[in-house]
């Protein structure tokens, strides 16, 4: 048997590699951002809203960390191919991983869905069309043969595991990113090494699973604010925590920290697979239908 090589990673594990992560202004895309720049990688912050994108690019950036704020709507074709540009600048020519991680919900029961909820600029084209119009555009920097690692991961949920009352459209759009994964990892692997893995999460703590509060929205793409977050949220931990092996409820640094093992050289052999993180035994968040608040 040869000797097991030692897991050794003097700069970072992510040393040399570029990242765009979206929807990274803030909770779970900023924690990870932050986290991949810790381990060496230039991050690009990708948010619609440009401003609190600059201050979390600012403060990877104080501590020590290489990282630039692109903002847009992700939505936006034209936002994409300026993130694609804008990424390329500033990493010398390369990108090695992309984190498509924008998101929210919108929550009613089916019978109250209209069609503007349910797809036209909002759940399906953010969560669904935007990862697919972004892989695309990044396309000629993955289909590449350089020796250089090449990573996608896909941000879902548990609720697109389960299913969830009053989230039909999230559940469905968080459902299909699993598909688009497990293609990618199957058309980019065998030739040319893309890693692609979706990573599911449940029970984190952000401002889309807490109590509604005045600062808690997102900005859709026509401008105007949705306010996320549920009733209780899970500020209220004790309700949530008891079909919850680790009986807590996550935080964005647990996220983050997952998704670094999943782009990290740790993961080498693993592609099209789903990893879930605060689920619950019950496959339901059991949350009452609130009529348009937001959450994971």
């Amino acid at each position: 048997m040869s000797a097991a090589p030692r897991t050794n990673f003097p700069n970072g594990m992510l040393a040399g590699q570029t990242a765009i992560i979206t929807g990274a202004a803030q909770g779970i895309g900023a924690e990870t951002a932050a986290i991949l720049a810790h381990e060496g990688c230039k991050v690009v912050i990708a948010d619609i809203d440009a401003g609190k994108a600059e201050k979390t690019a600012q403060a990877i950036i104080s501590e020590g960390g290489s990282a630039i704020a692109v903002g847009g709507d992700i939505t936006n074709n034209e936002s994409i191919d300026k993130l694609i540009q804008q990424t390329v600048e500033f990493s010398n020519g390369k990108i090695h991983i992309i984190i498509n991680n924008a998101g929210y919900a919108w929550d009613d029961p089916v019978e109250k869905i209209g069609d503007k909820q349910w797809e036209q600029d909002t759940i399906i084209a953010l969560h669904n069309t935007a990862p697919f119009k972004l892989v695309r555009a990044a396309a000629p920097y993955f289909m590449v043969k350089d020796g250089e690692p090449r990573s996608i991961v896909n941000i879902s949920s548990t609720s697109g595991i389960h299913g969830n009352a009053g989230q039909a459209s999230y559940a469905l759009a968080k459902a299909g990113l699993v598909g688009l994964t497990k293609t990618l990892a199957q058309e980019w692997g065998p030739e040319y090494g893309v890693r692609a893995n979706t990573v599911a999460f449940g029970a984190i703590k952000t401002r889309l699973t807490q109590a509604p509060a005045e600062e808690s929205f997102v900005i859709r793409a026509d401008g105007t604010k949705h306010a996320v977050g549920f009733h209780g949220g899970y500020d209220e931990e004790e309700k949530w925590v008891g079909d919850i092996p680790l009986r807590r409820i996550g935080s964005p640094t647990d996220a983050g920290r997952a998704i670094l093992a999943v782009v990290s050289p740790l993961f080498s052999y693993v592609t099209g697979q789903r990893s879930s993180l605060g689920s619950q035994n019950s496959g339901s968040n059991n949350r009452k239908v609130s009529g348009g608040r937001g959450g994971m």
